[in-house]
């Protein structure tokens, strides 16, 4: 028997595999291909400690610098075993700095059989906002991106950006520069940070948080919370919590609370320093809240690559219509739902905005993803895959939106102990429109088999009769498809919405 092309892959696009090599970590991601929402295929990073040494000696130390070629010999041959059809190479603070970076680039480029790019740090930080860019929806704020070697910090504005800088704060060098003191860390950040005129612009806005160090620090944040989603894309802590947290972070040199066997013994010990980099930029900056990103320097390189349309498109949207194409019975019927629910929820008297537009769309379009799970199963497993999944330009509070519309889609529009949890990340405004698009959805796909052709043809309109307020206008040619089920959802619809509803042939 032949092997077939997985069918659980995207037609058309070839993989791309991206090699990172840091001061703190070198790692390799091999992408299903270039996109405006790329998916991981593999990821894997070895913590070589380039960067260790270089504030003392000057150099990388020679143990990390042989882990890191023997790393790149696999992740060689995992490229090619992937069948990635291009590999992009990036080195940033440690090799762009040591005195034996050279030599090591040479190894590194005879290894990998491609141009490894050594960043400079205005490189550094341009790509740090172009995965910022890339992530988030219309961001607005400075990022910053904490390595093992330096800090880049940049200004964002929807997808544009300033001149970004390059500071030597990261988790690493700032270990080492102070001798393990972290007054002595403090005192050195505190210096270097008032270098950046552009912070105090910052002010109300949001710090977009890049790296992982300090992604580490969002996990013991949630950890410490009993947070019930453990997704560090999109994670925002308010300004006086996050610094109130920093603060709690240098103070417990023990870690004995078990909040901290979240995270590696390798990332442990470089937290604080951490805490107190993000600490000193935030006290001057000021925002409304600390956003964490888990794009960064590799998905912003990917975006740097696409064409101007294509950067210009939804990535929350497109990853939506991929998992529609890969997973629905009907991506057609997913597509047509969207815009339906669109006209519905003006009809029951709800007006979305631009972002909230853009959750109901991608709600719809993951809306019959878990379909060939057991009907038993299928409302947890599209709460389970949607809430957990690596969607980005989307809040947590849109996410649990999404993952509750359809959630309520197959079990009905109430609460239970799956909802619990993620309810309380989101307002009642949005908890009560995820039930309205829910009860829409229980309508629709019941009343099209889930299949394309019908929906576009159903309305709901102000009705003539006394004691009705919105009838379900059905074309009569479409009229042998109302039954007791129908009726039973419209019922549902209506103890929802607190409206009497009816159902007409036209």
């Amino acid at each position: 028997m032949v092997e077939s092309e997985a069918q659980g892959r995207l037609p058309g696009i070839s993989p791309v595999s991206v090699v990172d090599i840091g001061s703190n970590s070198v790692r390799i991601v091999i992408y299903e291909g270039l996109s405006r929402a790329p998916t991981v295929l593999f990821n894997e990073k070895v913590l070589c400690g380039l960067g260790r040494g270089i504030a003392a000696t000057g150099k990388m130390n020679e143990e990390g610098v042989e882990r890191a070629l023997q790393a790149l010999k696999r992740f060689k041959a995992l490229s090619v075993q992937a069948r990635a059809g291009t590999m992009h190479v990036l080195a940033t603070a440690a090799a762009r700095e040591a005195a034996n970076g050279p030599a090591f680039i040479d190894a590194a480029t005879e290894i990998l059989g491609t141009e490894v790019r050594v960043l400079t740090g205005k490189e550094e930080a341009r790509y740090s906002a172009y995965g910022v860019i890339s992530g988030f929806f219309e961001p607005d704020g400075i990022a910053g991106d904490l390595g093992g070697g330096s800090l880049e910090l940049i200004d964002i504005k929807d997808k544009t950006y300033g001149d970004g800088i390059t500071l030597p704060l990261g988790g690493i060098r700032l270990s080492e520069l102070s001798e393990g003191s972290l007054a002595k860390a403090r005192n050195f950040v505190k210096k270097q940070v008032k270098k950046v005129a552009f912070l105090e612009k910052g002010r109300d806005r949001t710090f977009y948080a890049v790296g992982g160090t300090w992604r580490n620090i969002a996990r013991l944040h949630m950890e410490f919370n009993n947070y019930p989603l453990t997704m560090m894309q999109g994670y925002e802590i308010g300004f006086q919590d996050m610094m109130a947290f920093l603060d709690k972070i240098g103070e417990d040199e023990e870690q004995k609370d078990p909040a901290w066997q979240a995270i590696s013994k390798n990332r442990r010990m470089l937290l604080p320093y951490g805490a107190i980099a993000m600490r000193e930029v935030l006290s001057i900056m000021q925002p409304k809240s600390i956003c964490f990103s888990a794009q960064g320097v590799r998905e912003g390189l990917l975006y740097s690559l696409l064409s101007t349309e294509d950067q210009q498109q939804d990535a929350l949207l497109v990853a939506s219509q991929q998992l529609a194409i890969l997973r629905a019975r009907s991506p057609k019927h997913a597509n047509e739902i969207a815009n339906w629910t669109g006209l519905m929820m003006r009809r029951f008297g709800v007006e979305e905005t631009p972002e909230e537009a853009r959750y109901r769309q991608a709600a719809c379009l993951l809306a019959d993803i878990s379909w060939r799970a057991h009907p038993d199963f299928r409302g947890s497993q599209s709460l389970n895959v949607i809430a957990h999944s690596s969607l980005i330009g989307i809040t947590h509070p849109g996410r649990v939106f999404i993952a509750l519309s359809n959630y309520y889609r197959f079990e009905g529009l109430r609460d239970d102990h799956h909802t619990d949890g993620l309810g309380s990340i989101a307002t009642p405004e949005v908890l009560e429109r995820a039930k309205l698009l829910g009860g829409l959805l229980r309508v629709a796909y019941l009343f099209s088999a889930s299949m394309p052709g019908v929906v576009g043809a159903l309305d709901f309109l102000p009705s003539q009769e006394k004691g009705v307020d919105l009838e379900l206008v059905v074309p009569e040619m479409y009229g042998d498809f109302i039954g007791e089920r129908v009726e039973g959802r419209l019922d549902q619809l209506a103890k929802l919405t607190g409206k009497t509803l009816a159902i007409a042939r036209v």
